[in-house]
C-alpha cells in the first residue's frame, strides 16, 4: 500500500470512531430516486458506505444491502449497528470491485468517486459497470468545483481539477463538463448541484443519476 493510500485509510478510520445507530441521520438526497430504489429487485451495493447514512435510508425501504468501506472502523460500525445488511467489506476500490458480474441492481457511491486520478476513476467505473446489472443504476454524490468550505481549488493540481492535498491525500473537483466526460459509459439522466451540511460546513456537491447502457 502507498503512503497515499496509508494516509487515507489513517484518515477515515480516525474519522469512523464509535457511534451508535441512534446517532446516525438519514440524508434526503436518495429521495430524488426513490422510484427506481423502490422497484430494485436485486441487491444494492453501497461504496463507500461511511457511517452508514445511506445504508440506513435503504435498510428502511427493506432492500437487500451489501455495505463496503476502506476504514476498518467504518465497517466495524456498520456490522454492529445495522445486522440486516447482508454483507459488509472492507475494500479499496482500486484493487477492484470483489462481486461477480451483474450482481447489483444498484451502486450508491455517495461522496467516494472524488480522491482518484481520471486513469483510476475509469478503472473504477469500469468495475461498477461490470457488477451492475444491464440498465441497473449509478447513484453518486461527487465534489463540485464551487465547493469551497472543503478545499476546491487548494492544493497542488496533479490533473485538471484534481488535486494532492497539504495532507498528502487527494481530492477532485468536478464541473459539469467534468461529470459528462468522466461518465460518459454511463447514461446521465439527472446532474444537479446541491447544497448539503459536512462537518458543520455548507458543503457543494453534484448529484447524479445514470443508468447502465
Amino acid at each position: 500500500m502507498n503512503i497515499e493510500a496509508v494516509n487515507s485509510v489513517n484518515f477515515w478510520n480516525n474519522i469512523h470512531t464509535n457511534y451508535d445507530r441512534e446517532t446516525i441521520k438519514v440524508d434526503n438526497w436518495l429521495d430524488e430516486f426513490s422510484s427506481i430504489i423502490d422497484s430494485a429487485a436485486a441487491p444494492i451495493l453501497d461504496l463507500g458506505c461511511g457511517s452508514g447514512n445511506d445504508t440506513l435510508y435503504l435498510i428502511k425501504k427493506n432492500k437487500n444491502v451489501f455495505a463496503v468501506d476502506q476504514s476498518e472502523n467504518a465497517i466495524i460500525n456498520i456490522k454492529r449497528n445495522f445486522p440486516e445488511v447482508i454483507e459488509t467489506r472492507t475494500m479499496n476500490m482500486l484493487d477492484g470491485i470483489d462481486y461477480p458480474d451483474n450482481m447489483f441492481s444498484i451502486v450508491i457511491a455517495d461522496l467516494s468517486l472524488h480522491y482518484f486520478s481520471d486513469e483510476d476513476t475509469k478503472s473504477v467505473l469500469s468495475e461498477i459497470k461490470r457488477i451492475l446489472r444491464s440498465e441497473g443504476y449509478l447513484l453518486i454524490r461527487v465534489n463540485t468545483i464551487n465547493d469551497v468550505n472543503h478545499g476546491a481549488g487548494e492544493g497542488e493540481e496533479i490533473e485538471h481539477h484534481f488535486y494532492r492535498t497539504k495532507d498528502g491525500m487527494f481530492k477532485r473537483f468536478f464541473d459539469e463538463e467534468d461529470i459528462r466526460r468522466v461518465f460518459s459509459e454511463f447514461n446521465i439522466f439527472f446532474c444537479e448541484e446541491q447544497k448539503m451540511m459536512r462537518y458543520r460546513s455548507e458543503k457543494t456537491v453534484y448529484c447524479v443519476g445514470m443508468k447502465n447502457t
